[in-house]
This record gives structure tokens, C-alpha cells and sequence, in this order.
């Protein structure tokens, strides 16, 4: 038996050796192929070798080679120190893995887990303030906290407060300057302590909770949000406030034939503290409990270029109904000549149409055109020039009381501090025009300096009902902030603004922020 084994493996080993042999022959026969015989399209042409047009390969025997170094690049890199949240239950928002397996309590395909944080961050100011009719110098805090409850990849529960601030101010001392109230102790210092949620929402994938509850993978991506939410289109132009309502999204489309590589859709409601300088209550407040807003938003990236565009209703109620009014905005960026990058904008407020020929406060046009220069130093050097012309009374589609006017990202000298009242030129873009003209360094991408001259002119003509500024305003900004450490922020302001109509204006401030 063990004899007949042996020569039946003999006789395969000789079988496989044949074969081989045999392949090996018809790959040599393959490779005595001439060019004439590989070149079947008509269209095809020989071409004669040319060794001229090939340059020598590169050598390296001048440089030497250090093998430290070159294991250096993969075997010497580090964590980066982060700071971490105050509160850090669960799984870590910074690690590395492996990651514990996940729960199946929502299926196999959208496993669970269980992460809570508790991040924000601390903010502290001493500042001089002048702002025309008010001259104080004050020290001022503020904190944001962050509570983050994730469940999944894609699902969590958030909620963010500010216990040092309500209705606006945040608790400060004001102790010098010609209106600091010395003479009254009880108004020399005033704690703004409130626990009331500035947002709390859920939000998650509907593609992939469908793909854990079928136990099978979905095609598609469906994120929404539904609860006291945030929302901010456009960099916060158009849109940044937070109301109660819901939003959802269809992400990540695309077109071949239209060489489009990415688009997304948003559709979003709110029922309540809806926030908008164009509609305000009997007692000339801006109203935020009885105003909807419904609306959707889109942007398309395309033929090297990035395009948003948003419709807006707001709908008035209890009494506010002839506040009502509609919003539509388009913008555009674009780089131009490898030099030059812009953004344009432009933001129509309509429909209004108030009882008793009352003032409109929501209705009229704005322009807005940002451009940055594209410099030998493009991360760290960005000169750039910002222009606006706004006509009547324009308004985004939603802005909360501290988010800033409609001019907040025109420059540095249309933003407050969100703090102390910083003083600013007038931010309401309404029948009004001008810009910025600024420079920004970040010198080695460890600090900021930004040096900027803003101005605006009112339009002639125009009643001063239909406009926030009384006269033409000049002002030369200047900001300056780097990090003390991973988690120390220092930055500091300065602003002086010329008034044509009005005092004028003038601040200097120091902050330290502290991020966890």
C-alpha cells in the first residue's frame, strides 16, 4: 500500500512539472511577440525609442541616507496634549483603540454604547467700554457648558446652559468710568445666575437607526434634529439662532451630468423662541414666543465653486400677524485667478405689511461681497477686503439677541464681544453701505493678529426712520490673541470709532479663556 502511495505521488509530482513546464513555454512564446503583432488598431502608430528625452534617474549618494530618520517619521510621533471635559463618563471623547464592543439593543448594525461629557468653556474680561452714551469699565464672566449624552455613532442627546448670564447680561462688576455706578453699592456688581437650557435637543441618523431596527443596511443617509436646537446658515448671515423645532437633511448628493460633487438639502421648522429684530411684541421687544419659521436651505459644490441658497417664512401670531414676512438668500464662492478668494451674498426680506401704516422693520435688500488675497504666506498671511450696501431694512431669517447684527462677519469692527458690550459700528446693514479693509498673520499658526479701518455712509434720502444709523461711522480695530497652553486662551481688543451724527465710540479689552 505504502508503495502504490509513493509512486501515485511521483507520478503527480512529474504531472505538475509538465504543466508548469508547459505554461512556461507558452508565456516565452507570449513574450517573443513583436510590437507588429501587438498593435491591432489601425489608428495606432509606432513610434522609434528616443533614449534623449529621458533624463537620468535621480541619485542620492551625495546625501547619504539616515535610516533614525526616516523610522523617526512613523515611530516618533506622540498624542497631542488636548484638554479634557470636566466630566468624562463612559467611553472617552479622546482614545485609542481598540473600542469595546457595542450593545445591540437598536440591532447589530447600529450598535450602542454609552458616552456622557460635560464640556464648554470659561470666559473672563476686564474691558473699558465707551460706547457714546456710556462710559464704564468693568470685569465680566461668562460660562458655557455643554452636556453631551451619545448612545450611538450617530445618536445623542445634548443640551447646553449659561449659569452666569440671563436675559442678555452676564455677571460683571462695573467699577470705573464716568457712568460706572460708584455711588449705588447695590448696582456696583450684578450676578446673572440662571439654569434656564439655551438648547436641548436629540438628534441622529434615520438611515442608520432603519439599518440596526431591519438588520440591514441602508442606502441612504437621513440626519435629523428635533428639540430647543441651534441652527446657523451661512457662517450665522443668514441664519443663528435657536428655537424649538426640528430639522432634517438629505445629504451627500451628487450629479455626473451636471458635475456636481456634493449637495445637501435642509427643511426646518420652529414653533417657539423664534428671534428676529424685524418682529417685536407690543411692548417694542423683540418677540420670541409667538413667531414660526418654516424653511429650507441647500448648497452645491460644482465646477470649482460652492453655492448656498435659503427661503424663509416667518409667520407672526397672537397679534403679529402683520409682522409676517418672507426671506431669500443666495451666495457664491468662488476662487479666482489662484489669487483671489470671494464670497457673494445677498439677503431680500419681503412681504411685510404692518397695520395702521406702521414703520416695516423687515423688508429690503442686502449685499454683502467678502474677499481674501491669496499671498506667497496663504495659511498665514490673509489680506482681505469685505463691501455691504444694504437698502431699506433688511433682516436675516433668524438671529438671536447675542448672535450680533447682519454685518457681524463683514469685520471685526461690526463685533461685539459677547460679554462686556463691547462697542461696534452700526451692524444692521440698513440703508447703509461701506466695508473693511483688514490683515490678518497668524504667525506660526500659534497666535492671531488682525489690524483692520472699517466705514460706513448712510444713504441720502433716506428718512432716519428707515435706518439704525444716524450718520456716517469710521473706525480703526485692532486683536491680537495667542494660546498660553493647550487649554489658556489670552486675547485682547482695541477699537476707536468716529461718529458723523452720534459720540463717538472707543474700546480697549483683555480676556483669558479657559476651554474644557
Amino acid at each position: 500500500m505504502k508503495s502504490t502511495e509513493n509512486r501515485f505521488a511521483s507520478w503527480s509530482l512529474q504531472s505538475c512539472g509538465l504543466a508548469l513546464f508547459a505554461g512556461f513555454l507558452v508565456l516565452a512564446s507570449a513574450q517573443t511577440a513583436t510590437a507588429d503583432d501587438i498593435i491591432t488598431d489601425p489608428s495606432a502608430t509606432k513610434v522609434e525609442h528616443d533614449e534623449s528625452v529621458f533624463r537620468s534617474g535621480p541619485t542620492y549618494e551625495d546625501a547619504g541616507y539616515d535610516t533614525e530618520a526616516q523610522l523617526e517619521i512613523y515611530g516618533g510621533k506622540s498624542a497631542f496634549p488636548t484638554p479634557r471635559p470636566i466630566i468624562e463618563l463612559g467611553r472617552e471623547m479622546y482614545t485609542s483603540g481598540p473600542l469595546s464592543e457595542g450593545g445591540t439593543g437598536l440591532g447589530k448594525l447600529n450598535p450602542t454604547y454609552d458616552q456622557f461629557l460635560v464640556y464648554g468653556d470659561w470666559r473672563a474680561a476686564l474691558a473699558y467700554n465707551d460706547n457714546g452714551a456710556a462710559e464704564v469699565g468693568q470685569v465680566a464672566t461668562r460660562l458655557n457648558l455643554d452636556f453631551d449624552y451619545r448612545f450611538t455613532s450617530t445618536e445623542r442627546v445634548h443640551a447646553i446652559i449659561g449659569p452666569l448670564d440671563g436675559q442678555g447680561e452676564f455677571t460683571r462688576c462695573e467699577f470705573f468710568g464716568d457712568d460706572a455706578p460708584n455711588n449705588d453699592p447695590n448696582r456696583e456688581c450684578d450676578l446673572q445666575a440662571d439654569l434656564n437650557l439655551d438648547a436641548l435637543f436629540l438628534e441622529g441618523d434615520g438611515g442608520a437607526i432603519y439599518s440596526g431596527l431591519a438588520g440591514q443596511y441602508s442606502s441612504i443617509d437621513f440626519p435629523f434634529s428635533i428639540g430647543l436646537m441651534p441652527l446657523l446658515f451661512q457662517n450665522g448671515v443668514w441664519l443663528d439662532d435657536a428655537f424649538t423645532g426640528a430639522a432634517f437633511a438629505i445629504p451627500a448628493l451628487n450629479s455626473p451630468p451636471l458635475d456636481i460633487s456634493n449637495m445637501d438639502f435642509t427643511f426646518f421648522a420652529g414653533f417657539d423662541k423664534v428671534t428676529n429684530p424685524g418682529i417685536v411684541d407690543n411692548d417694542g421687544v423683540v418677540a420670541d414666543h409667538n413667531v414660526n419659521i418654516y424653511g429650507a436651505a441647500t448648497y452645491i459644490e460644482t465646477r470649482e465653486s460652492y453655492t448656498e441658497a435659503g427661503f424663509a417664512h416667518l409667520d407672526g401670531e397672537s397679534g403679529l400677524d402683520d409682522q409676517s414676512f418672507s426671506s431669500l438668500t443666495f451666495a457664491f464662492t468662488k476662487r479666482y485667478l489662484p489669487r483671489i478668494s470671494n464670497s457673494s451674498r445677498v439677503i431680500w426680506s419681503f412681504g411685510q405689511d404692518p397695520d395702521n401704516n406702521n414703520q416695516q422693520t423687515a423688508d429690503g435688500v442686502i449685499f454683502l461681497i467678502e474677499n481674501s488675497l491669496i499671498t506667497s504666506k496663504p495659511s498665514t498671511q490673509v489680506p482681505y477686503l469685505n463691501l455691504f450696501a444694504g437698502l431699506d431694512r433688511p433682516q436675516s431669517a433668524a438671529r438671536a439677541g447675542g448672535a450680533g447684527g447682519i454685518l457681524k462677519n463683514t469685520g471685526i469692527n461690526f463685533e461685539t464681544d459677547g460679554l462686556t458690550g463691547f462697542p461696534k459700528l452700526d451692524d444692521t446693514g440698513q440703508n447703509t453701505f461701506g466695508g473693511a479693509l483688514g490683515m490678518e498673520y497668524l504667525f506660526a499658526l500659534n497666535r492671531q493678529l488682525v489690524v483692520e479701518a472699517a466705514a460706513l455712509q448712510v444713504i441720502d434720502g433716506e428718512n432716519e426712520n428707515g435706518r439704525a444709523a444716524r450718520g456716517d461711522e469710521y473706525a480703526l480695530g485692532l486683536r491680537y490673541q495667542f494660546p498660553l497652553s493647550e487649554a489658556w486662551i489670552f486675547r485682547s481688543d482695541a477699537m476707536h470709532g468716529w461718529r458723523m451724527e452720534d459720540e463717538n465710540l472707543a474700546g480697549l479689552r483683555f480676556e483669558i479663556r479657559r476651554k474644557f
